[in-house]
């Protein structure tokens, strides 16, 4: 199929994976070009349901994402044959001409002059016919070649544990756009010895809801400011659950035993007194721990709790700045 089908098509995979959420997501956009037409209490319920549906994206980034790129198999694909010039309609020309023979009418009416240029004319054109379909044959090839030549190229760096390949596969794949969309970015960084790491800029305050929205018996909407405490509890589940996603497509991608995920967030800096960007989350996900979760079921924060990680998290107070892991000290856990 070549690397770049192979791109799109774990990225179809993944689109058709997506989760309920988002399914939910794609019909409150449609219904929202009805919203001025909506009774009040349509509006208020219509409302909370959006309000809902966004709580429930945040909360389940970890549960979507793409398949894993089979390297090993990719080697194993044939180079693609370069295409014969068969002529065969030439020789099929050749052959109506030198098999031609004048019927009665063409006797009589002395036509089979005129029948013999006709058919050694078509000798010229179906050469012609036969040269334009293998050209086309011949670019067709050249493209899956340099796709079979790319591919294998980039699946013999992966395998061999290339530090630039790794960031290639990974830039090519674009497994991050939602989490981009929800106003956080990642750098990847491959460190001494092999283990990539992918440093998540998380943007919570920006994120999640300041306000509550629910109700009430009668129907209409109510709406009030939400508790430090719930900020904190769907902020640390966010973040949880956007490092658990981050953790599982490089899994996706890369041929590695063990990635890291070190989130990032403007806290509290105790030692210069300023609110700055630090880590607030960094773990090292294993393949044989994450195939094994219930991604269904679980609660994105306790989770962590199943890997080597730093987490300084209080409900009253929110994240606190840890120490980012230190790569070096899994560099022996590679593919």
């Amino acid at each position: 199929m070549g690397w770049k089908g192979t791109v799109r098509s774990l990225q179809a995979s993944a689109r058709r994976a997506e989760r309920n959420a988002h399914r939910r997501q794609r019909e409150l956009e449609k219904r929202q070009k009805e919203f001025d037409k909506m009774e009040a209490l349509e509006q208020a319920a219509y409302e909370v349901e959006v309000y809902e549906n966004h709580i429930d994206l945040l909360l389940s980034m970890h549960k979507e994402c793409a398949e894993p790129v089979q390297w090993k198999k990719i080697l194993s694909t044939p180079e693609p044959r370069q295409p014969l010039k068969s002529g065969a309609l030439e020789q099929a020309a050749l052959h109506a001409s030198a098999t031609y023979r004048p019927n009665f009418w063409a006797r009589l009416f002395k036509l089979e002059h005129r029948k013999r240029e006709a058919l050694l004319g078509r000798v010229g054109v179906a050469a012609a016919e036969d040269e334009k379909l293998f050209q086309a044959e011949l670019n067709e090839w050249k493209t899956a070649h340099d796709d079979w030549a790319e591919e294998r190229d980039i699946a013999l760096r992966i395998l061999d544990g290339d530090r630039q390949a790794k960031l290639d596969a990974i830039e090519a794949f674009e497994s991050f756009e939602e989490i981009s969309h929800l106003g956080s970015s990642i750098q990847m960084i491959v460190h001494e010895g092999g283990v990539l790491e992918a440093k998540l800029a998380i943007h919570g305050s920006h994120v999640i809801p300041s306000e509550i929205k629910s109700l009430l018996k009668s129907g209409k909407l109510s709406t009030k400011a939400m508790p430090g405490g719930r900020f904190n509890e769907l902020h640390q589940d966010y973040v949880c659950s956007c490092a658990l996603r981050v953790g599982r497509e490089l899994l996706a991608i890369l041929p590695d035993e063990l990635v890291i995920v070190t989130a990032m967030d403007n806290v509290l800096n105790s030692s210069t007194g300023h609110m700055e960007d630090q880590p607030i989350l960094s773990v090292a996900f294993s393949r044989a721990t994450v195939d094994g979760l219930n991604l269904e079921a679980l609660d994105p924060s306790d989770a962590m709790k199943n890997f080597v990680h730093n987490m300084s998290f209080k409900k009253s107070g929110g994240f606190s700045a840890v120490q980012a892991l230190n790569a070096q000290c899994f560099a022996g856990v590679e593919a």
